[in-house]
């Protein structure tokens, strides 16, 4: 048996599953597909491996209910990265998502720091 240890990394993507300040959704599908071309270019490009967990979760705050998913990552000891490079993948899989699925806002938490990446500072109206 082999044991490989690395030291932890973690990040924590959050990003609502309504189209901006609209009542329409995306699914988890249209996510799914948009990490997956993200991870195509990086293993093709920078042979950067950066997987995904992906859960369903709902952000309360005021009158806002709002569905989202939350994307977890760590340091993957099969394919590890140092810390400036995982948290500037991480950042760059964020923002890509910010447009592929017309996000204003959304959040990284990362192991020792919060990142908040916003486009515009405009707030969703139910808040």
């Amino acid at each position: 048996m082999n044991i490989i240890i690395k030291p932890n990394l973690s990040a924590t993507i959050t990003i609502g599953t309504q189209i901006g300040y609209t009542t329409s959704s995306y699914k988890k599908e249209k996510l799914i597909a948009a990490i997956q071309q993200f991870q195509k270019k990086q293993i093709t490009e920078k042979g950067v491996y950066l997987s995904a967990c992906i859960s369903e979760c709902e952000i309360v705050l005021s009158g806002q209910a709002e569905p989202h998913f939350k994307l977890d990552f760590i340091n993957y000891p099969k394919f590890p990265l140092e810390e400036t490079q995982f948290k500037a993948e991480v950042e760059l899989l964020a923002i890509y998502l910010m447009e592929e699925l017309s996000q204003n806002r959304l959040v990284i938490v990362f192991h020792n720091e919060t990142k908040m990446l916003e486009k515009t500072d405009e707030i969703d109206p139910r808040i």
